[in-house]
């Protein structure tokens, strides 16, 4: 078999066990899958990983999750929402509902109803920053030109949150949270806090290319399609792209260091001039970190 033939085999073989984990309502075992594609459990653990970004297991839970907050969209009731999507029992939804939804079904339903939002804003050389957290982390960090612009993005983002802005030096968390990023950016020498936890909605595909976006130097810069490669998924530059939109986590997640195939800057949600002058700032910053170390 050639080369060609043997990949397009390889590829046809994960797409049906793709499918199979769609069609599923329960999530198969490893050797199920395996059994069906004629591969043993190792390897197709691994070849799935690099094509789909996820392992199958991560894969049938993230598609359950994705059916169960478009039901909570459409007003379903939770419970109904929670067995139409499959999951055997609402525990099994609660495990993992800060991790894929950021709140728990009820409150992701009504828009952040439940939750209690504490906001800030400050000033940066980017423009004004607005910071949010919930009792369970970091649920947004936004750039803007005025703080009414910033505040209007946040009732947007959670209609039915009870929202209180507090005033600069006065939240544990808000604070860190700016500390950290103007220590992170070179915009403050002073030491920092550890960041708070994240209290946000992603899927394990949109952590995944998170994570890989946090580890991308500062004032250094990758495309689409080098991500894509690094996280073992070729093919998956368009879908890395829907992530890096899809992030709320303004300078926390560097989506900024992420630039089209031919080198030209691309969009950026909080502005293509902001995402310029960032990475000039940190590229200054990398150059005179030698100066200041020998210093």
């Amino acid at each position: 078999m050639s080369i060609m033939n043997a990949r397009h085999a390889n590829e046809t073989t994960l797409e049906h066990v793709r499918q199979l984990l769609e069609q599923a309502e329960e999530a198969p075992t490893l050797q199920v899958l395996a059994d069906a594609a004629s591969l043993s459990p190792s390897h197709l653990q691994r070849a799935f990983r690099r094509r789909f970004g996820m392992s199958p297991a991560e894969y049938h839970r993230a598609r359950r999750f994705g059916q169960l907050k478009n039901a909570l969209r459409k007003g379903a009731a939770v419970s109904d929402a929670v067995y139409d999507a499959g999951f055997g029992s609402g525990s099994r939804v609660y495990e993992h509902s800060d991790r894929l939804l950021g709140m728990t079904p009820a409150s992701y339903r009504a828009g952040g109803a439940g939750a209690d939002i504490r906001y800030t804003t400050t000033g940066t050389p980017l423009g004004r920053m607005l910071v949010a957290t919930t009792t369970r982390g970091i649920c947004s960090v936004t750039l803007g030109d005025t703080d009414a612009e910033l505040e209007q993005r946040l009732i947007s983002e959670f209609p039915k949150a009870v929202r209180e802005r507090v005033d600069a030096g006065r939240e544990e968390w808000l604070d860190a949270v700016i500390a950290r990023i103007a220590s992170d950016l070179g915009w403050s020498h002073a030491d920092a806090p550890e960041l708070p936890p994240l209290d946000v909605a992603a899927t394990a595909f949109q952590w995944r290319v998170w994570n890989a976006l946090t580890r991308i130097p500062s004032g250094t810069t990758m495309s689409y399609g080098e991500l894509a490669a690094e996280l073992g998924m070729p093919k998956a530059a368009r879908a890395i792209g829907n992530a890096c939109g899809n992030n709320r986590l303004a300078l926390i997640v560097p989506c900024h260091r992420i630039v089209r195939e031919d080198g030209s800057l691309g969009g950026w949600r909080w502005g293509v001039e902001r995402k310029r002058d960032l990475l000039a700032s940190e590229q200054r910053a990398d150059r005179e970190q030698p100066k200041r170390s020998a210093a």
